[in-house]
């Protein structure tokens, strides 16, 4: 076949399984993970149901792509923010921002669909990689005198991570920055 042809057939794959993870975000957003149905999920995207089949089984399997594209995401937006230019003070303090922000729109996702989501393989990896490069920053941050170094930058990572994670239950941004601000108040320097 020729290139074209399998570039513009996967483009065309890419954009059906885009529209069928955001039409079921929403509808499962609209009226609950049970109330939706895999017609209804067709339907919307605008497939026949057979197609969707060949693409999912089921309507959880299609929120854990769902998912797992959002962590990527967050993860994408993190490490641009550890990769952009400042010190490592100041990448530190805009990645966990961004971090308390991400947790606090996890608010959205209640029993359910909490528990559907952040179980797997893919919510462990991404802790995993969220940890490895906020205590890279923590180390360089440590190196440059910004960050105290009476306590490991692994358990402070786990500091920061746990802190941020009340986040899920704030409503305002200003409450956000409030709590970034006494994670990175613990964070500094004791002398």
């Amino acid at each position: 076949m020729p290139k074209l042809w399998n570039e513009t057939i996967e483009e065309h794959r890419r954009a059906v399984r885009d529209a069928v993870l955001e039409t079921t975000a929403s509808l499962v957003a609209e009226q609950g993970l049970r109330a939706v149905t895999m017609s209804r999920i067709a339907e919307q995207s605008g497939i026949g149901r057979a197609t969707l089949y060949k693409y999912f089984p089921d309507v959880e399997s299609i929120m854990t792509a769902w998912h797992e594209r959002q962590i990527s995401g967050h993860l994408s937006q993190l490490a641009e923010l550890r990769d952009r230019p400042g010190t490592p003070g100041e990448r530190l303090a805009a990645v966990l921002e961004a971090y308390a922000f991400i947790q606090q729109q996890r608010n959205g996702h209640g029993g359910e669909l909490s528990a559907l989501l952040h179980r797997g393989d893919h919510v462990a990896h991404a802790e995993q990689h969220l940890r490895h490069f906020i205590r890279g920053l923590l180390a360089e941050a440590v190196e440059v005198g910004e960050v105290r170094d009476d306590v490991a930058p692994d358990e402070l990572a786990d500091y920061c991570i746990h802190a941020l994670a009340a986040a899920g239950s704030l409503t305002s941004k200003a409450a956000v920055k409030r709590l970034v601000a006494v994670t990175l108040t613990g964070l500094r320097s004791q002398d």
